[in-house]
């Protein structure tokens, strides 16, 4: 089988073990930059070429895709999927997650927990969101943020306003949410493939930081979860229609709520915390799964 790995860098640690995965298994793999690409959009004969060689007799690509560049690489994945080549996460499932607030929405749609969030546009409305979400302490979340950066606790209600004030100075999108002070900086990223979660680990943040980025200096390590919290993220990921899934989870007094999901998932954290191959087990997912037209996405939203 071949392989295309969509991803800006061959030496990120999470695209070299795709490779090395996909090799020890006898399939052809080649990393492909998806701003590299371009793309012959029409109706009889799509195609994307790449270092100006048309791409062709691939059976299934990985996007690897970037938040910054979410939307043209998810261009380059719809191309892909035109020409009927098997996505183990699909161009619509990578808009959908991508989108914080709109997969909130989704998921709350479908009964999962989540926490308590506001959003709102005006500024007259201020000390009402604060009060929706149960008052100080709180989070405040850019939309656009990842891996931690953008994301404030506000400890009063006066930094609470401070906080919510300088973001709409910026014209940013932002939400509040509840503080889950239970969880005590730590959360759990629970590893789906193909409805299954094959891997999670606790991450907890440094001594005096609330989030548990391993970007920002959190540590990692194995924990076992409930059937609640094994439940949820499988019914996280669905909802999302990602074949590959990090779903975070916060243990709150009223069960497990879902933070993110996140269609790209970092490997080396959980590798290296739970000693498990999950490079492979998306390879071997994908070998099981691609043929041409599968598509996985279900739903609408």
């Amino acid at each position: 089988m071949k392989i295309a790995i969509l991803s800006r860098k061959a030496e990120l640690y999470s695209t070299n073990r795709l490779v090395e995965a996909a090799e020890v298994r006898g399939h052809e793999v080649e990393v492909i930059n998806p701003l590299r690409c371009y793309m012959n959009i029409t109706a009889h004969n799509p195609a994307v070429y790449y270092r100006g060689e048309e791409l062709k007799n691939i059976d299934a690509i990985i996007p690897r895709i970037g938040a910054s560049i979410t939307f043209y690489g998810t261009a380059v994945v719809r191309q892909f999927e035109m020409m009927g080549v098997y996505s183990v996460n699909e161009s619509v499932a990578i808009t959908r997650s991508r989108d914080k607030l709109r997969s909130l929405q989704l998921l709350a749609r479908k009964g999962i927990g989540l926490p308590v969030t506001g959003f709102a546009n005006s500024t007259a409305y201020t000390q009402d969101l604060i009060d929706l979400v149960g008052g100080a302490p709180l989070v405040v979340k850019l939309l656009e943020g990842t891996q931690g950066v953008g994301v404030v606790l506000a400890e009063t209600h006066s930094a609470a306003e401070s906080v919510i004030e300088a973001f709409r100075g910026l014209k940013a999108n932002f939400i509040v949410q509840e503080y889950i002070k239970e969880a005590k900086g730590s959360d759990i990223r629970c590893i789906v493939v193909g409805g299954k979660v094959v891997a999670s680990m606790m991450r907890k943040g440094k001594e005096g930081e609330f989030r548990s980025n391993l970007h920002r200096g959190g540590s990692a390590s194995v924990v076992r979860i409930t059937p609640e919290e094994r439940s949820t993220a499988v019914r996280a990921a669905k909802i999302m229609g990602l074949g590959v899934a990090g779903v975070d989870l916060l243990r709150s007094n009223h069960g497990p709520v879902v933070m993110e999901v996140n269609s790209s998932p970092g490997l080396e954290g959980v590798e290296g915390a739970t000693g498990k191959d999950i490079a492979g087990i998306i390879i071997d997912h994908i070998a099981k799964n691609a043929c041409p037209g599968n598509t996985r996405t279900k739903g609408k939203g």
